[in-house]
């Protein structure tokens, strides 16, 4: 073959990552924190989409695990603007709907107040609200027993009261027992029952709970429900809810309200997702400072490597190849940071699911997505460094060196 036919040694894949290794070989130090700002921000974008995956995935099993088929009816407003109040038959009216399964209710006592003793000041109530409460409450709102015993239709006739959790540790009551009373409406009642916290019925844990019968006969009150609770068949849950307000009080159903509790379980991830957003929008502040890291190491390995540029272009080397050099030195110095990066969020999140007693839930596009962006970083930064060192003529290079 004659000098006019002469052609470059071709680079093949193996030879590029070997040729884009050596830099990163001889500078370890500078390579290692270099890839260092890439892996917190790729670590910081992958813990953060892990971790709010991994409490919507608790939420989701809080739910399948309480049902999301509850529905409440409460009364609403008038048009003059007054509160509204549910018709006594409300109950078994909501009952008849066809895919209802259970229906229970409670009842605000107006102007009865709990205490923890007949000499603790009116004004001090701790915000503790006193209800009439059927024997079924517990089935349809899926309210748990910390301690003690549920109202059952002897205790439901006698001064007896079950606590909400809050409304339990705002009186100082650790435990039921016969000999532990509280004040309500001006009477003595005996704590029989401590609730734990009701996560759909939240309005259960600061309550003072006390049977039907005892209340109308004790405590005045007038048999009306605030609150309806109805389960009913999962498929039919928003069939229900459409006539439920109707049903419920036929002569004025637009005084009706009816929500879906797990709503506002949802709505409480949601507002965790926009927190989220803010989270993943510093996670990408990072992993742009940790680009602007590897061009700037690129760029000095460019000016502190001219000799070796300028021998290997005398040696026969191409632009082309000393510009594949470089860049596939930033790549790789990227991709050691994106591996790391994801090795650690995904550590990360396990660690605090893990500790919180979530589902670890680390999506499979949060690792892959961050890889790539790191291989688009690493490219750009690496961009215009290899393209300055394929510029630079043997001659120039060797010289300066």
């Amino acid at each position: 073959m004659t000098a006019g036919t002469l052609r470059p040694a071709r680079l093949w894949p193996g030879d590029v990552v070997k040729v884009g290794a050596v830099g990163l070989r001889t500078r370890p130090m500078r390579a290692f924190l270099s890839a260092l700002g890439i892996a917190i921000g790729i670590a910081a974008m992958v813990a953060v989409v892990g971790v709010s995956s991994s409490s919507r995935a608790e939420l989701d099993r809080a739910l399948a695990a309480l049902g999301t088929n509850l529905l409440t009816v409460s009364p609403g407003s008038t048009l003059t603007g007054e509160q509204a109040q549910l018709p006594l038959e409300s109950e078994r009216m909501v009952a008849r709907i066809a895919p209802v399964r259970q229906v229970s209710a409670i009842g605000l006592l107006d102007g009865v107040k709990v205490y923890r003793s007949s000499r603790i000041p009116e004004t001090e109530t701790n915000g503790i609200a006193a209800y009439a409460a059927r024997t079924d409450l517990r089935d349809a709102t899926g309210a748990e027993l910390s301690h003690g015993v549920w109202l059952n239709t002897a205790t439901g006739e006698f001064p007896a009261v079950v606590l909400g959790a809050t409304a339990a540790e705002r009186l100082g009551i650790g435990h039921a027992a016969p000999d532990v009373q509280v004040v309500v409406g001006g009477r003595g009642f005996t704590v029989i029952g401590i609730l734990a916290p009701v996560p759909l019925a939240p309005e259960l844990d600061t309550a003072a709970l006390v049977g039907w019968p005892a209340a109308g006969s004790r405590l005045g009150f007038d048999g009306h429900p605030t609150t309806v609770y109805t389960r009913s068949a999962e498929a039919s849950v928003e069939d229900v809810r459409g006539v439920l307000g109707a049903t419920a009080n036929p002569e004025a159903p637009n005084e009706v309200e009816v929500s879906r509790p797990s709503d506002a379980l949802a709505a409480k991830q949601a507002a965790g997702e926009a927190f989220t957003g803010l989270l993943l929008g510093l996670g990408a502040v990072a992993l742009l400072v940790g680009g602007v890291g590897v061009a700037n190491t690129m760029v000095i390995s460019v000016l502190e490597r001219r000799s070796e540029i300028g021998l290997r272009r005398s040696l026969g080397a191409t632009r082309g190849q000393i510009r594949t050099q470089f860049l596939a030195e930033s790549l790789l110095l990227s991709a050691l940071g994106g591996v790391g990066g994801a090795l650690i969020g995904t550590l990360v999140t396990a660690g605090y699911a893990l500790y919180q007693g979530w589902p670890v839930v680390v999506p499979a596009w949060a690792v892959l997505g961050g890889l790539a962006a790191t291989l688009v970083i690493g490219a750009v930064a690496g961009l215009y460094p290899a393209i300055r060192a394929s510029r630079l003529s043997p001659t120039e290079a060797l010289a300066a060196a």
